[in-house]
């Protein structure tokens, strides 16, 4: 039932996105800016809230419970395990923003900072640290460490709804479960059917840039169908196979593209950058946690980090899932260390090695990097490779790794999507994963020709609101319950002491 419902509600959106895209996209505008306006304090403060709460957890005395039973071993080795939450969670984003954000910021930094100048490189660097470290990772925290605790320590079904059992009791399993979890489906498809599209006009982008393919739809829609065959042939084999193995080639690839443009670039810059970088992001964590501008009614705060937040909350249902998929046998201590800090801080060296390169050529080099960025987003990473030493090699690797890292996300929502629609199956049939896969590459079809893409990228972001909501409902249902399983543990402990009492008495 959750299956049909989800998908007729999908084709149905997505048919209003072909009909007329234009007003889709306008209605979806106007919505965004109502958002932001008047609700741009309520996701400052959710997602700074979703930071500590997770911080929390990870250092109280819940931090020794184990996602699964208390012998359980993880399933996953570190290295595996790893690999898996960067390729899900932000791989490709990465490589798209990596020279593109920074030099935006640059050009247009925030209310108060000159353009241009060095102290605009430094607010650069420090807010590309800001939207893309612990906030973001907070966000899939929460949804995965809940996940992950009902699923694998009290043994529910991997479905968003099984959570708020605290709460609402055999209620999961009615109407409101339902509406739940359906919710949680759409979110996850307009999610990655809107990647998928964007991340093939980045592809195309890199094909035109290095070998002179033409950027037209046709093209467009051969990438999407290659790209559609490979990760369901991922998707189909199932974690330990192609999952697995493609996560852990994008994290050699990624590490070995990282080297390359960190040794031929200018490497003590770049030490310096990360350096004074992370300093500046740790000492001003908090004041841009809560940072707006009421005064001055500035938009960058609503186009740069409200829009990351939102769209952060509205990806959180698919890699929360996943996350949690991968994480039993982990306990929370260790979870939201490495979950939160592991990923962080490949960030930071990530946007040090590639924003500091981009920095460097554009304000030393007068390299045109920030035309590029004004021009096409998607030809800026393959510009700023191509200054450096063996440029041309540096380029083909990104654009290798673009490719691999969208394979992996994409067949990583494919498994979500048939989690979530086969009533939270670990292992979900290859019919459900096939039929998600190709509605995925179809919508995104659909409407990079209909040109609706941008409306349902937005739409997405819209739903983040309701479902911020609902994410700080679940971590209301997740210490409740972590506040029951205590107050039993001292029963049980308390029981254990009077029966060992009354042994020494009798004895």
């Amino acid at each position: 039932m959750t299956f049909l419902i989800s998908l007729l509600i999908v084709l149905a959106i997505v048919s209003v996105g072909v009909i007329s895209p234009a007003l889709f996209s306008q209605a979806a505008s106007k919505i965004l800016t109502l958002t932001t306006t008047n609700f741009g304090w309520f996701y400052l403060i959710v997602t700074f809230g979703f930071l500590t709460f997770c911080l929390f957890l990870a250092f109280s005395k819940y931090g020794q419970i184990t996602l699964g039973e208390d012998d359980d071993e993880p399933e996953f080795s570190l290295p595996t395990w790893f690999a898996m939450l960067f390729s899900a969670g932000m791989g490709i984003g990465l490589v798209f923003w990596g020279v593109a954000e920074p030099i935006s910021h640059y050009f247009s930094p925030p209310a108060g900072v000159a353009g241009q100048t060095p102290e605009a490189a430094q607010t650069a660097m420090r807010f590309a640290f800001f939207h893309w470290g612990l906030h973001p990772w907070g966000i899939y925290a929460v949804i995965a460490l809940c996940l992950a605790y009902f699923q694998f320590r009290k043994g529910a079904k991997g479905l968003i709804s099984s959570t708020f059992f605290p709460l609402l009791g055999d209620r999961v399993n009615g109407p409101i479960g339902k509406g739940i979890d359906v919710f949680a489906i759409i979110a996850t498809a307009f999610g990655v059917a809107t990647s998928l599209g964007l991340g093939t006009l980045q592809i195309n982008g890199g094909l035109a840039h290095l070998f002179g393919l033409p950027s037209n739809p046709t093209v467009q829609i051969i990438i999407i169908a290659v790209i559609t065959v490979l990760y369901l042939l991922s998707s189909t084999s199932g974690l330990d196979k192609g999952i697995k193995i493609l996560s852990n080639i994008n994290l050699a690839l990624a590490f070995f593209l990282l080297l390359l443009t960190l040794f031929m670039g200018p490497t003590a810059f770049l030490f310096d950058t990360f350096t004074t970088t992370l300093g500046s992001y740790l000492n001003n964590l908090i004041s841009m946690s809560l940072r707006l501008t009421p005064f001055t009614q500035g938009t960058w705060v609503a186009n740069w980090t409200l829009f990351y937040w939102a769209w952060w909350i509205s990806w959180a249902p698919f890699v929360g899932t996943f996350i949690a998929r991968v994480s039993k046998g982990r306990t929370i201590k260790e979870f939201v260390i490495c979950v939160m800090l592991v990923p962080s801080l490949l960030s930071f060296i990530w946007f040090s090695v590639f924003g500091g390169t981009a920095l460097h050529l554009e304000m030393f080099d007068k390299a045109p990097i920030g035309s590029a960025v004004h021009q096409d987003i998607s030809t800026a990473l393959f510009l700023a490779l191509e200054q450096l030493p063996l440029g041309q090699i540096l380029s083909l690797v990104a654009l290798f790794l673009i490719i691999v890292f969208f394979i992996t996300s994409a067949d990583s929502a494919t498994f979500v999507l048939g989690m979530l629609s086969s009533e939270g199956n670990l292992h979900p049939t290859n019919r459900v994963k096939i039929t998600w896969g190709i509605l995925q590459s179809a919508t995104a079809v659909v409407l990079l020709l209909s040109g609706g893409l941008e409306g349902l990228q937005t739409a997405s972001i819209v739903a983040a609101l309701p479902f911020a909501i609902i994410m700080v409902l679940m971590c209301y249902s997740l210490l409740k319950a972590l506040g029951e399983e205590a107050r039993h543990e001292r029963k049980r402990r308390k029981e254990q002491q009077k029966k060992l009492e009354r042994l020494l008495k009798d004895v």
